[in-house]
């Protein structure tokens, strides 16, 4: 986003002319400008917090939306919307281009406190707010928590569209209205959260305790912010350990390349599609990204050759899940994943290798995996095949379910492929990896990955 698009620039422009806007009426207004420099000063503090090295949050912008909504609940709309101009302005940004950054970051801000101070009064929040009538003054806060979180998600959408190349059309239909509205669910639970303590920290400020007593909300506020940064830390070095071993295995097989990340994201498909909560899903990715990790064991020469594999070849690169499960077994947030990582290349019917499981045998992770792995190889170009179409590749599952897959699994991929269809986010290779029909063919007759 060095250099803006056009667009781009004119909404830029747009949104911080309507927050110039906002602020216009502000030499008339009669407010307490003491907390409105409070609560500017507190928002700043608090972003520069969130920032710093003690809790170094994931997330760049938007960390301490309770201040900024405890000043909707008590401010009038102008002086609301100022408090939140300043922390906006100074805080450092990462990338270029930088002032455009800034006054993004300021302008969505003064549009989304405004609007919900603005409507925190129409519904008579600040009466209720002042006499402390708690159930009217959280029906109002609901209210202007849902305009400031639409807001918010209206121009961060629009400003992606246009910078970030996220398409507005999908497959031939219209996305970007559902895509926003994904982004509008997504925001709105921690929003909502953030909206109550605002609106807890305006309860207190009215009350006989006054500010010092609001101000207690957010140590609370602080210290689950800081556990929360600590998880996406900790779930930041699991994904860096296992991109690195992907890459390594990238490194080694060059006809693989990509072929991880789709597994990944198949399994992830089967898993949503069997109804598995989200924490099973995510190791269910893990171990599809982490099937072929055992290559790092095997010769290259093995792994990329054009030719039929000898007997003893075929022993070796048969060795590849027991490498991989010795590789990654010490790694405990992967789970049932390292199970997975062994076993997919176990058959339903007990022919597959390394130990010859069958049935329910099998670890069920195992079988979400197997299948996701022949689907991708069947539809990715190798040295030694070219890729099939989609549907050809799913009907060969299908006469293979019972036998060599498990036909729920399956099932399921075929499901959600019909509906949601197959758009992978790493795409094969390069252009020759297109889909090309071939003659249909046993998928397991090569061993590893290459079926």
């Amino acid at each position: 986003m060095e250099a803006l698009p056009v667009r781009a620039r004119a909404l830029v422009a747009g949104v911080v002319l309507a927050g110039l806007l906002c602020l216009l009426s502000l030499p008339g207004v009669r407010a307490p400008w003491w907390a409105v420099a409070l609560l500017a000063a507190l928002y700043g503090g608090c972003e520069r917090l969130a920032r710093s090295r003690l809790v170094g949050t994931p997330h760049p912008g938007g960390t301490f939306y309770p201040v900024l909504l405890a000043g909707a609940f008590l401010l009038p709309e102008p002086a609301a919307a100022l408090a939140a101009l300043p922390g906006a302005l100074l805080m450092p940004v990462a990338r270029r281009p930088y002032l455009a950054r800034r006054l993004w970051r300021a302008g969505r801000l003064v549009l989304a406190v405004w609007a919900a101070s603005r409507v925190h009064r129409m519904t008579g929040g600040r009466d209720a707010v002042a006499d402390c009538d708690v159930p009217l003054a959280l029906g109002t806060a609901g209210a202007a928590v849902l305009v400031f979180c639409l807001v918010l998600t209206l121009l961060d959408g629009a400003v992606l569209a246009l910078t970030a190349g996220v398409p507005l059309r999908r497959g031939g239909r219209r996305a970007g209205p559902a895509a926003w509205w994904r982004l509008f669910l997504r925001s709105l639970a921690p929003i909502t959260v953030h909206g109550l303590a605002g609106l807890m920290m305006a309860l207190l400020w009215r009350s006989p305790y006054g500010p010092v007593a609001a101000l207690l909300v957010l140590l609370p506020m602080c210290v689950s912010w800081w556990a929360f940064a600590q998880y996406h830390r900790e779930r930041a070095a699991h994904q860096a350990t296992i991109r690195a071993l992907v890459q390594a295995v990238d490194i080694k097989d060059g006809y693989t390349r990509g072929h991880s990340e789709r597994v990944g994201q198949a399994s992830m498909m089967i898993a949503r599609e069997l109804g598995m909560d989200d924490e099973r899903v995510e190791v269910l990715r893990f171990a599809g990204i982490l099937h072929d990790v055992g290559k790092l064991g095997v010769p290259t020469r093995l792994l990329t050759k054009d030719g039929p594999l000898t007997p003893e070849e075929r022993r070796v690169i048969e060795l590849h899940p027991e490498y991989g499960h010795e590789m990654v077994r010490g790694i405990s947030f992967l789970g049932e994943a390292r199970a997975a990582v062994l076993h997919h290349h176990e058959r339903l019917d007990g022919t597959g290798y390394p130990y010859g499981l069958a049935g329910s045998q099998i670890p069920e992770s195992a079988r979400v995996v197997a299948v996701a792995d022949a689907f991708d190889a069947m539809t990715s170009t190798r040295s030694y095949s070219r890729a099939r179409p989609v549907p050809v590749a799913l009907k060969e599952l299908q006469r293979c379910a019972g036998s060599h897959f498990d036909p729920r699994m399956v099932a399921a991929l075929v499901r959600v492929i019909g509906r949601a269809g197959w758009h992978p986010a790493v795409t094969a290779d390069d252009a020759r990896a297109r889909a090309v029909p071939a003659p249909a063919a046993p998928v397991t007759d090569r061993p590893g990955a290459r079926r």
